[in-house]
């Protein structure tokens, strides 16, 4: 029972990605679609930010009603933290698309560049686990 939360979460995940494509037949990737607000065209731009709100009222519902969800005892310098977010806005320009676009809505699709995209996200990760906690010592 304690898993259920993640499994309802991924559920409506996928139920959502899955309806912006047959709806809109859009793809559901969150950098995708930010950056489509800064890149406005004709019809497309209010249900972009429509999305993004949703994103951001969601995650402040979640605040509100269990807090304890945002808890973290990780600590790092804020310059750190910045370096990180604009390596990640970054690599997913270059990927043209994020976890949520290749991962989710790509890999579903069995689209090649997505398979890849999603390949190289997992093992960049493990990487970087495996360098900051093992090589630099940053054992949280």
């Amino acid at each position: 029972m304690a898993h259920l939360p993640a499994l309802l979460g991924g559920i409506l995940i996928g139920v959502a990605g899955a309806v912006l494509l047959l709806l809109n037949g859009r793809v559901a990737g969150i950098s995708g679609i930010y950056a489509g607000l800064f890149e406005p065209r004709a019809r497309d731009w209010s249900w972009r930010a429509l999305f993004v709100a949703g994103l951001v009222a969601g995650a402040a519902a979640v605040a509100v009603l269990r807090p304890d969800t945002f808890a973290f005892d990780l600590i790092r310098p804020p310059l750190l933290i910045v370096a990180a977010g604009l390596l990640v806005g970054f690599g997913t320009r270059c990927a043209n698309g994020c976890t949520s676009g290749h991962g989710i809505c790509g890999v579903s699709r069995f689209s090649p560049r997505s398979l890849v995209a999603t390949a190289t996200f997992i093992a960049a990760g493990m990487v970087t686990v495996y360098v900051t906690r093992h090589l630099a010592g940053a054992v949280p």
